[in-house]
């Protein structure tokens, strides 16, 4: 969507195509953080960024997994995409006060954060294409707008006054929006709605319902798409270029089990259902090159009876843990999520080394916390524990049974962690010590905001597995989002942006929102480009 406003407001003609029934994709199904260096928004809220500082970060975490020129561009074209995106669309955005970069002791990192989130908007802006809108994968409670602010903040709504404050306000939010008649959108649901009420405005169609069967071309040029739409099938001409933005392969069984370690499928997943590689193997026909296939954007996720849930707070609260089958810790809980994954992978090839995982907690962590949309204190649900999900036990030894995991090798561990959590120093892992742990951490918790003892029976085990927000591995570009053959020569007329492409945060995730904000500077730019070729063809 951001590259087609961008060629129409750079004078061509432009359609969007989308597989679903719904438009959005994943990003209307995710928080909608946008992580973008230097913007307009955090520099004028007082984040003290440079251009200098947000390299060294990239050139650190990054490293030369991906081309030195790609992260520049990046830095160099995202402040640029987004006054564009803020000045043709109803999108207005807030920084994330707090939310750091995911790393932010590295060289360059930011404690304070550099992400920045869509403000709530009104649904009514969007008018008739609010119903063809993609649902996030895990609703608010009567469709109240929940930013990701107050996420932060509604986990602790039993422990610190601040919760209980962003509670009144996000109740007092929804119940305006009723009396008015007025329902607000939030996080992705906000950032897709507002794109499409620009490309409305812009005139720019979007063919729902719209399957790409395979490229165009002619010679060694791409010229258009052939599709189905209506039972029909038909080629949309392309004069100056096409771009793929399909999203990853998450849904592909038979790709991900080709590119991607064991245990692995599509059932952990919260990508868009339809993202299934169709616009990356259309680019592979074509002898297109391809980058960091085996890799996604990973979170440790439970699989409850609705759905995969990608845990974000419940790992890092204070009073859980998280062991292997020997009943060991093997990773700060509250790592990045990408990292937390990684970890549970273990070094080398073959099947994971930490894997199945088990978050251990008790009840004094579930009478204090949320946990997967529960109310601090509120049971599990029965269908939880039919599910194999969620098992529980009144004594730690009895839980490892329960869970084929070694009854010593859990005992020491939670009397090595309880120790820990009364020094307030993690001596393994350091949980608690970055500013990004911190985040999701319990503030009135001393003298650890991610460390309490688990001692108070009954005792909880929950399944943990390697799910994804999307796969990270797609096709190879350039500078531009041209897409690239094995030679490093270009494929004439084809772009790729999103998780099509092979990601520019290589095997890492520098700060929330470092998917969307990538995606939307090189579809950007791919436009930009095409628009130049025109401007060129026509002198």
């Amino acid at each position: 969507m951001t590259a087609a406003l961008a060629a129409a407001h750079n004078g061509l003609s432009a359609v969007v195509l989308e597989k679903a029934p719904t438009y959005g994709g994943s990003t209307a199904r995710s928080g909608g953080g946008v992580w973008v260096p230097n913007n307009r928004v955090i520099l004028r809220s007082g984040v003290p960024d440079t251009p200098e500082a947000a390299s060294a970060y990239l050139d650190h975490i990054v490293g030369d997994v991906v081309p030195a020129e790609l992260r520049k561009t990046v830095l160099d074209h995202g402040p640029e995409m987004l006054d564009f995106v803020v000045a043709n669309t109803p999108l207005e955005f807030t920084w994330v006060k707090g939310y750091s970069d995911y790393y932010p002791e590295a060289p360059g990192g930011m404690p304070c954060g550099r992400s920045i989130e869509p403000k709530p908007m009104p649904a009514s802006l969007i008018g008739s294409h609010l119903d063809t809108l993609n649902r996030p994968y895990l609703a608010s409670p009567m469709d109240v707008a929940v930013t990701q602010a107050d996420y932060r903040w509604l986990n602790l709504v039993r422990r610190h006054p601040r919760g209980v404050l962003r509670a009144l306000r996000v109740g007092g939010r929804g119940f305006l929006a009723r009396v008015r008649n007025r329902r607000q959108l939030a996080m992705g649901q906000a950032l897709a709605g507002g794109m499409r009420a620009g490309l409305a405005k812009a005139g720019v169609p979007v063919w729902l319902e719209t399957a790409l069967v395979d490229l165009e071309t002619q010679g060694d040029r791409v010229t258009g798409v052939r599709v189905t739409r209506d039972g029909k099938e038909f080629v949309v001409s392309a004069r100056y270029g096409v771009l793929l933005a399909s999203g990853g392969f998450e849904r592909n069984e038979e790709l991900r089990k080709k590119y991607q370690r064991e245990p692995i499928g599509t059932q952990w997943t919260v990508g868009a259902h339809e993202n299934t590689g169709d616009g990356i193997e259309a680019g592979l026909r074509l002898g297109a090159a391809v980058d960091l296939m085996d890799d996604a954007w990973w979170g440790p996720s439970i699989v409850l009876s609705g759905g995969p849930y990608f845990c974000l707070a419940e790992r890092t609260l204070p009073g859980c843990i998280m062991v292997n089958a020997e009943g060991k810790r093997f990773v700060n809980e509250a790592a990045p999520y990408v990292d937390a994954v990684h970890a549970m992978y273990g070094e080398g090839d073959g099947p994971a080394k930490n894997f199945p995982t088990w978050l251990i907690a008790d009840q004094r962590y579930r009478n204090r916390y949320m946990f997967a949309g529960l109310y601090p204190g509120q049971p599990f649900p029965g269908r939880w524990y039919k599910a194999g999900a969620v098992v529980k036990a009144s004594t730690l030894p009895e839980l490892a049974t329960q869970i084929d995991v070694s009854p010593e090798g859990l005992t020491e561990t939670v009397e090595k962690f309880n120790g820990f959590a009364k020094s307030g120093k993690d001596e393994d892992f350091r949980r608690g010590e970055s500013a990004y742990d911190k985040y999701y951490g319990d503030p009135r918790n001393r003298p650890n905001p991610c460390l309490a003892p688990l001692q108070v029976a009954p005792f909880y085990a929950v399944r943990i597995v390697p799910g994804d927000l999307g796969t990270k591995g797609g096709l190879r570009t350039d500078t531009a989002a041209r897409v690239l053959r094995e030679d490093g020569s270009v494929i004439e007329g084809l772009y790729a942006a999103g998780n099509a492409s092979a990601a520019v945060m290589g095997r890492t995730y520098a700060g929330p929102g470092a998917t969307i904000g990538p995606a939307m500077t090189f579809g950007y730019l791919a436009a930009l480009n095409m628009a130049a070729l025109a401007k060129g063809s026509k002198q």
